[in-house]
């Protein structure tokens, strides 16, 4: 049953928890996912709650920023719900969710299914895409000392998990190591719909930023 009292709590906490965050992965991300969330599954078969919930509570302990710790989040997020009283059943579909919403997951067989994930899976992946991604990518490359690019260091395009992991390299990089592949990972209609765009500003970017380095422009 959705209430809106435990979806207002839950996002009280993840804005207190996230104060001190990294700007691309701060309570503003979360604000700007939970909305793509809940616009995509207007369209969509799936539990408002579970997916009001599982976008809030997805980056509240990112495992970039906890060594590399994939079950923090899924296990801080289900100690949350616990001490709300979250039914047993929504709160292990959050963690499932959490647990293999990221790009990350992507580099493995996935074993888990719900259309909640689909939904809150794309709703993240919007926000990694168009002017926000670019801002989000580039926030995240100066907050990791990682040049802006370098042309002698060509994007791995056939990296496993583990070396996706530990990338250090440039951040234009990431474009094609990530960015441009997610437009085509999109799940439902509406995220295919909204990432056309976003995924095209991202080519008209990157076609300024090499004529720059270029001084051609």
């Amino acid at each position: 049953m959705y209430s809106q009292q435990l979806i207002d709590k839950t996002a009280a906490y993840v804005q207190q928890t996230l104060q001190q965050a990294e700007g691309g992965h701060d309570w503003w991300h979360i604000f700007r996912v939970w909305n793509n969330a809940k616009h995509i599954a207007q369209t969509e078969p799936a539990d408002l709650m579970v997916v009001e919930l599982a976008a809030l509570l997805h980056d509240i302990a990112d495992s970039k920023f906890h060594n590399g710790d994939e079950e923090i989040g899924p296990l801080t997020a289900v100690a949350f719900l616990k001490r709300e009283q979250v039914d047993d059943a929504v709160v292990e579909h959050v963690a499932q969710i959490i647990r293999h919403m990221s790009f990350k997951s992507s580099f493995a067989e996935q074993v888990f299914h719900s259309p909640e994930l689909a939904v809150v899976q794309d709703a993240d992946r919007l926000d990694a895409i168009g002017a926000i991604g670019i801002a989000r990518a580039f926030n995240y490359g100066g907050f990791k000392g990682r040049e802006l690019h370098n042309p002698t260091l060509p994007p791995n395009l056939q990296m496993s998990k583990e070396e996706y992991k530990k990338t250090t390299a440039p951040t234009i990089n990431h474009f094609y190591e990530k960015l441009l592949l997610l437009k085509d990972k999109m799940n439902t209609p509406t995220a295919r719909r909204m990432a056309e765009q976003r995924h095209e500003y991202m080519h008209t970017f990157l076609e300024q930023f090499y004529a720059e380095w270029e001084g051609l422009r």
